[in-house]
């Protein structure tokens, strides 16, 4: 849903930037409408993201399809970048090198006040999501944000806060352009927007690289799932653990483990089944894998941290 409210505010705000930018001749304007088009077609990744992540697994894919959601966000961010900052920054490079007076400003204004308002309620919409999941993570809501598993929220967030701030740089863009008369001031906010956008495309680059490749979970959610571990009345103690974010919020979970009692091989392999398909009911787990400690092999002390 958080997709669908950016995707719409967004081509209601681009298709009337764009108007704007023809009617005023204004850089800010123009690179403004750049960056709302080209948030527009990043919803659209971001929502083949959120469908392809959530199949379900099958042969060939055992653990699922949840990295596709960091794979298209991937493509989102890259958009961002070469859509609107690349842009952005060009056309305020060649305002800089012959620059054109823009007018009627008040179409400028208009135009950008009620594109705050679009971009508002879209960037409400985020934050009141990035809390909810804050609060069920038991998290920061901004380090949640930034470092959890979810990458559309994430791209999101960030292309609204970045919306909204490339609003308050074209209107001081304009403004100085309307009060000085010297048009440099409308290409140095064109450059500033190019610059917003390229550090946020940066920053969503990184995060899904580091996800694609295998980001490990924060050691608070280690010993969470340690602790689960452990506390599990069949589960002496654990000796190994290795947790990888396969999916938002989709864990893959191999662990050594030594078990209660003294079984036959034969009941004990059954009863690693049995552990392991009682784990992957969390919603939480995606895949499970459990193997046998040696008897000399130290256990892990779990300690939450942040």
């Amino acid at each position: 849903m958080t997709v669908i409210i950016a995707f719409a505010a967004n081509i209601l705000v681009a298709t009337a930037k764009t108007v704007a930018a023809v009617v005023t001749g204004s850089a800010s304007m123009l690179a403004e409408a750049a960056h709302s088009w080209a948030d527009a077609g990043n919803e659209v990744f971001l929502l083949i993201a959120e469908r392809s992540s959530a199949r379900a697994p099958d042969a060939g894919h055992p653990l699922g399809y949840g990295r596709d959601a960091y794979v298209w966000s991937l493509f989102a961010a890259v958009g961002l970048f070469t859509a609107g900052a690349v842009v952005s920054v060009q056309h305020g490079i060649t305002e800089l090198i012959d620059p054109e007076p823009a007018s009627d400003f008040l179409v400028a204004y208009l135009v950008l006040a009620v594109a705050a308002v679009l971009e508002g309620i879209s960037f409400t919409q985020s934050v009141v999501q990035v809390r909810r999941g804050a609060r069920r993570f038991n998290r920061q809501a901004l380090d949640y944000a930034l470092n959890g598993s979810n990458p559309t929220l994430r791209a999101v967030l960030a292309e609204d806060a970045a919306a909204l701030a490339g609003l308050a740089l074209a209107f001081v863009g304009i403004l100085l352009h309307q009060v000085t008369g010297l048009a440099v001031y409308d290409a140095l906010g064109s450059l500033a927007i190019g610059v917003l956008l390229g550090a946020v495309a940066f920053i969503l680059i990184n995060r899904n690289r580091r996800f694609l490749v295998g980001e490990v979970p924060t050691p608070a959610v280690r010993a969470a799932v340690g602790r689960a571990l452990a506390e599990h009345p069949e589960i002496e103690r654990v000796t190994y653990l290795h947790l990888e974010f396969v999916g938002p919020a989709r864990l893959f979970v191999v662990a050594a483990v030594d078990l209660t009692g003294d079984r036959r091989e034969d009941d004990v392999a059954r009863q690693l089944r049995t552990l392991e398909h009682a784990i992957e009911e969390n919603e939480l787990v995606q895949k499970v894998v459990l193997t046998l400690s040696v008897s000399d092999e130290p256990s892990i002390g779990f300690i939450a941290t942040s």
